[in-house]
């Protein structure tokens, strides 16, 4: 088979599905617009690969209602998001066994789908295979089943890691994703997943937020690690008081005749610095947003009260957060942190403490900045050694620092000494 461009009408039909499945699970919208989409006439089906390449039949998109071809889109970001092929590889998956995953893997997603009112064709559902509901793949895998099922599922590499034979071996080829953007975006959608249910936007199947929440389980338990820098400059920022004339105080009416300071406590301030520069890969910059998200939860700050900088020689934006998937994350060149620092000392109000999340190949300030203390997330990164360079990239002595391990399933991560 042979791949071929879509025609004017049939992309209409295809683009037209998408946003139908984004209306009604707007959560997947990173993941459902990223794929890029292969024409393969001939082919029958809908399928992804691993590098979430999209393979459409373009008599196939032509014949399908515009519900069921957007439900089979959902059904395949689901493939994607949660890492099926990843998984399958972990599970040891090939040759005969890869029929039983794809059934398991169908089996996980559908379970959630069709309850939630989409058309897929065909669905295999685990009560089908004789499976309790609301389980994983690598649960049904080594389940076995009663029966099979009248419909063989075939969604493609995208599902179970076993190259079909009409797809792109290379994700270079005609646009798939590398591996970090895909990891990149499903953290995104993670994101979008905990706060669709946070801000009780629709009903939400409970293992959609259970993954999410394995996924952005951040490397570093804030709380423990930071209780000597954050914990206490918050702390001492919540307990400090003034007086101050921008409001009236609870006493003027005994003394109208004066006017009378109010007391006002002043408002704990974090700084996040993230290193967006060219030497962060795709999976630091998705363990930086989850690092992100884990110190939002870890200190328990009012929304919107930490404020993050993307930072590379220069500093791109600024902003305050309540979630991670409300982070800018631009740049992509050098790396010099000095800069960062020195844009968050000129910060009004004054940071009560800085957190910087990097890869640590970047040169720091002499001295410590005066009036905060600052926290050094390392993202896995090696360090060159040795020579005027080498001392260049070593953490600097005037600050705390954190090791975090690389990955989306990390170990709790341990204090540098």
């Amino acid at each position: 088979m042979t791949s071929a461009a879509l025609d004017p009408a049939t992309a209409h039909k295809l683009a037209v599905a998408r946003l139908w499945a984004v209306s009604r699970h707007p959560y997947l919208a990173s993941a459902l617009f990223a794929s890029p989409v292969v024409a393969v006439p001939g082919l029958g089906k809908v399928s992804v690969d691993e590098a979430w390449r999209l393979y459409v039949d373009p008599d196939l998109v032509r014949d399908w209602s515009v519900d069921v071809l957007g439900s089979t889109l959902v059904h395949h970001a689901g493939h994607l998001v949660r890492d099926h092929a990843g998984r399958a590889t972990d599970a040891g998956v090939a040759g005969h066994s890869a029929r039983e995953w794809k059934l398991a893997a169908d089996a996980e997603i559908n379970d959630d789908l069709v309850g939630a009112g989409l058309r897929l064709p065909d669905a295999v559902m685990p009560q089908a295979l004789g499976w309790a509901t609301g389980r994983l793949a690598e649960e049904y895998f080594h389940a076995g089943h009663r029966h099979d099922p009248l419909y063989e599922p075939d969604c493609g590499s995208g599902a179970d890691a076993q190259v079909r034979p009409w797809e792109m071996v290379s994700a270079g080829e005609s646009g798939g994703l590398p591996k970090g953007q895909r990891h990149m975006i499903r953290c995104q959608v993670a994101s979008h997943v905990l706060s669709y249910t946070r801000e009780g936007m629709g009903r939400l199947p409970a293992s959609w937020r259970r993954w999410a929440e394995e996924l952005l389980e951040p490397a570093v338990d804030w709380r423990r690690a930071l209780a000597g820098e954050i914990r206490k400059g918050v702390a001492a920022a919540a307990g400090l008081v003034d007086y101050s004339y921008r409001r009236p105080s609870r006493r003027a009416p005994v003394s109208p005749d004066v006017v009378l300071p109010a007391l006002e406590r002043p408002t704990p301030e974090v700084v996040v610095l993230v290193d967006t520069s060219g030497s962060m890969s795709n999976e630091q910059l998705a363990r930086a947003l989850a690092e992100i998200d884990g110190l939002l939860r870890g200190i328990g700050l009012a929304r919107n009260q930490v404020r993050v900088l993307s930072v590379d020689a220069a500093v791109h934006t600024a902003r305050r957060v309540s979630s991670a998937r409300q982070v800018e994350l631009v740049g992509g060149g050098g790396t010099d942190m000095t800069a960062g620092l020195a844009a968050a000392a000129r910060l009004r109000p004054r940071p009560t403490v800085v957190v910087v999340l990097t890869d640590g190949m970047t040169p720091w300030p002499e001295a410590a900045p005066k009036g905060f203390p600052v926290v050094v997330g390392l993202l896995g990164a090696a360090r060159p050694a040795g020579g005027q360079a080498g001392r260049a990239w070593e953490p600097p002595p005037w600050a705390r620092v954190v090791a975090i391990a690389d990955g989306p399933h990390p170990d709790r991560g341990v204090p540098a000494a």
